[in-house]
């Protein structure tokens, strides 16, 4: 079965978390390979402000760790004829501890809630648009931590290695869908994967300390081009890959 390799050009991809910075980067990238966005975020004012400028952007507040949120978001999108190719996943945060006994209820709660919850929410709502599209590609970043965690950060790490799983179990679902179907395959059009990085770097920070090295932290515009290489490459390439990104 062959591989299907995609384009960008006249799709639509959802980029969930767009405010921050690997948000902004994304939707450039994403719009200048010919797409349009839907931006999300849960704080409007902090959104209009971060997609000013850019053509081809819908813009919606939404709490994507409320399931009727999302829901309602889907619909809204549906009811307005708009189709969504790909999801761009990056919300997030981090929050670390002294070592295992450092890892509170609180810190747990808040990177769950923002690291799997809202995966979670958006993967099933949103599951099939991807797994429809002929361009299909849900993908999230994550951590080289959760290939070597450490005690301080055990509670982002688990989080993070969560959401990882759980869009490994989205890449084989499509791919039981598609080229492995029992009756009748296809050929792979959709494909999830995760974008690993050590940390991230934007320019602020660049700004905020000129003589750091950041030796090892890995910029945003990196990780919006290797986004729009997930939507280019053939799905069985990338279908349940784990990119890590050289920093």
């Amino acid at each position: 079965m062959s591989a299907v390799a995609g384009s960008l050009a006249n799709g639509t991809v959802l980029i969930a978390g767009a405010s921050s910075p690997s948000g902004v980067a994304c939707a450039r990238a994403v719009v200048a390979a010919g797409a349009s966005i839907v931006a999300v975020d849960i704080n409007m004012e902090r959104l209009a402000t971060a997609m000013e400028g850019l053509d081809g952007v819908r813009m919606e507040q939404c709490d994507l760790t409320n399931s009727e949120a999302v829901a309602a978001l889907h619909t809204s999108l549906e009811d307005d004829g708009c189709r969504i190719d790909g999801v761009i996943h990056l919300v997030g945060g981090w929050r670390g501890g002294k070592g295992i006994t450092g890892q509170t209820d609180e810190d747990w709660d808040f990177l769950h809630r923002l690291i799997v919850t809202t995966l979670r929410n958006v993967t099933r709502k949103f599951y099939d648009d991807v797994a429809s599209s002929p361009i299909g590609r849900y993908a999230i970043v994550s951590a080289t931590a959760v290939s070597a965690p450490t005690a301080g950060g055990a509670s982002y790490t688990a989080a993070k290695a969560a959401a990882e799983t759980w869009i490994m179990a989205m890449a084989q679902g499509l791919t039981r869908a598609q080229s492995k179907r029992k009756n009748d395959p296809i050929e792979q059009h959709s494909a999830a994967s995760v974008i690993v990085i050590k940390a991230l770097l934007d320019d602020s920070m660049i700004a905020a300390e000129p003589e750091k090295s950041f030796t090892g932290y890995t910029h945003v515009n990196q990780v919006a081009e290797a986004m729009v290489d997930v939507f280019t490459a053939s799905a069985s390439e990338v279908n349940g890959a784990r990119i890590v990104l050289a920093s």
